[in-house]
């Protein structure tokens, strides 16, 4: 906004206290003026009335009072004269220029007489001021009055026609117009006022004009520069105006861009010879990633393959011992039949580890093939009753029961067959750690701010520790005496292809549970791979 603007500010700020001072000083002098107008009015009244008495003063002395009364009424008939009128000490009306008032008593309260009779015994003697007032003449005019007290002197009293005890023998009052002062007030306050006016709008213009040239406009560059530098453009400079404050300013922020465009450089440099440091550094990287890949590759290969031979080679071990022995036998004895019965007790053994040497190498080949799933939309709910049907006899001779916490949910994308192994693997292990009287509970809920559905098998058996949950999906890991270990990675392998997680808590002693997260169906993308 305009009115927010620095000049604008100095300007009201300077102007004020201007006007200010100028209107005090028009105010004064307008009061001084016409004080000493008035002053000077005074003093000429003062005059004008002593003259008026002593022009008047020898027809008195010879009781000529008709030629003092002419004389005053000559005098009265001027146009500066409002009027003039004698009255006695007892505030009679002798004469006055204005003839209706002759014969009239004059309030000792009206304004010609109560600068003497203000107090109880009557005033004789009075200064100059205090004879003089000011009034108005009822037409909107200013009158100043000027009452003289005609005192008894000692060549009246010779005359016989007054009492020589008195002192004052009467007043008289002459009232001058002022309306010509009052002219010469009203102009000279006109041209103070146009005056003061005039050089407020000269002080303006001359402080406009300097703040533009000399703040504005230097301003006006820095904020300019400002700009451009804002939008890149580093070789923009402020023109210097001046050595003031703000000329320096300008010169600060020229060595500021100055230095900010040497920096650019440098920093332009150092990006040129980073891209290929960087480069270089990938390259290098790269290289590590891939020897530090085929290390784990290998070292994966090693603990895999002692995992192998750990678990075939002990049931194999086992067949080969009573292979020899059964050899041994036969060779050094005919078969009699006690012979064949030995034979006989050992082949049930020879084959159960047999079988499970078998059951190791399936396990192996699923966890190897790994397949992608045939994704179709699938109910979950379906699919988890299913798996717990397979273990339901199972369950029955443990003396495990189930519970089933299942909401209408709607279908997901997923291979039917690999979500079922899902389930039945989980609730296995879950069966295999529980015992006679202990609970299966098997919930399933939408998740709508996922975006999937979750299911959660919690058993009450033993539980796991805290060390072996970081290990459970682990291949070979496994917490069972006759478990192969690799069930759970079996599981979670299916799981992440689907785009889903597992996630598992475990307290010893209080239970396990395993919670499966899958995406609601969608058209398939493709899907994800270990």
């Amino acid at each position: 906004m305009r009115w927010n603007r620095l000049s604008v500010k100095l300007m009201s700020a300077v102007g004020s206290a201007s006007l200010l001072a100028i209107g005090i000083f028009a105010w004064v002098s307008i009061t001084t003026q016409r004080d000493q107008l008035v002053g000077e009015m005074t003093r000429s009244a003062s005059q004008f009335s002593d003259t008026v008495k002593r022009s008047t003063r020898h027809a008195m002395l010879e009781n000529q009072w008709e030629m003092a009364f002419h004389i005053m009424d000559a005098i009265g008939q001027q146009e500066a004269v409002h009027r003039v009128r004698v009255f006695s000490k007892e505030g009679v009306i002798l004469f006055s220029s204005d003839r209706r008032e002759k014969g009239q008593v004059v309030d000792k309260r009206a304004e010609a007489c109560y600068a003497c009779h203000a107090v109880e015994q009557p005033l004789e003697r009075l200064n100059v001021p205090e004879r003089a007032r000011i009034f108005g003449d009822g037409k909107g005019n200013r009158v100043l009055g000027m009452i003289t007290p005609i005192y008894n002197e000692p060549t009246c009293s010779r005359g016989g026609c007054h009492n020589p005890a008195k002192s004052v023998l009467g007043v008289l009052d002459i009232g001058l117009s002022l309306s010509h002062v009052d002219s010469d007030i009203a102009a000279t306050t006109r041209k103070t006022v146009i005056f003061a006016a005039a050089m407020t709008f000269l002080i303006l213009c001359t402080l406009g004009i300097f703040l533009h040239w000399r703040v504005v406009g230097p301003v006006s560059d820095l904020l300019r520069g400002t700009e451009r530098v804002a939008e890149g453009d580093l070789a923009y400079e402020i023109p210097v105006r001046a050595g003031d404050e703000i000329g320096l300013l300008a010169v600060s922020f020229n060595e500021m861009t100055g230095a900010l465009q040497k920096t650019k450089r440098d920093l332009d440099s150092l990006v040129e010879t980073l891209e290929e440091q960087v480069e270089d550094r990938t390259k290098a990287l790269k290289e590590a990633q891939d020897q530090l890949i085929q290390s784990e590759k290998l070292a994966s290969l090693g603990k895999l393959s002692a995992s192998i031979a750990h678990e075939i080679n002990n049931p194999l071990a086992g067949i080969l011992t009573y292979a020899k022995l059964l050899t041994k036998r036969l060779k050094s004895a005919p078969a009699d039949p006690k012979t064949l019965e030995q034979v006989s007790k050992s082949l049930p053994m020879i084959e159960r580890e047999t079988e499970r040497c078998s059951v190791i190498v399936r396990s192996l080949l699923d966890f190897a093939r790994q397949r992608e799933p045939l994704l179709q939309e699938v109910n979950v709910n379906d699919v988890i009753g299913e798996a717990l049907s397979l273990l339901m006899h199972q369950m029955v001779i443990k003396g495990i029961s189930v519970e089933r916490h299942l909401e209408d949910l709607p279908a997901v994308w997923a291979d039917h067959g690999q979500l079922r192994q899902v389930f039945v693997n989980i609730a296995m292990n879950a069966c295999e750690a529980m015992s006679k009287g202990m609970t299966l509970t098997v919930n399933s809920c939408l998740l709508p701010d996922e975006g999937m559905i979750k299911i959660e098998f919690s058993d009450t058996g033993v539980g796991i520790s805290g060390e072996d949950v970081s290990k459970i999906f682990d291949p070979f890991f496994t917490t069972k005496e006759k478990g192969t270990g690799l069930g759970l990675s079996v599981v979670y392998g299916i799981i992440h292809r689907h785009g889903g997680r597992v996630d598992i808590k475990s307290q010893v002693g209080k239970g396990t549970s395993v919670a499966v997260r899958l995406p609601l169906a969608r058209e398939p993308a493709q899907t994800m791979t270990l």
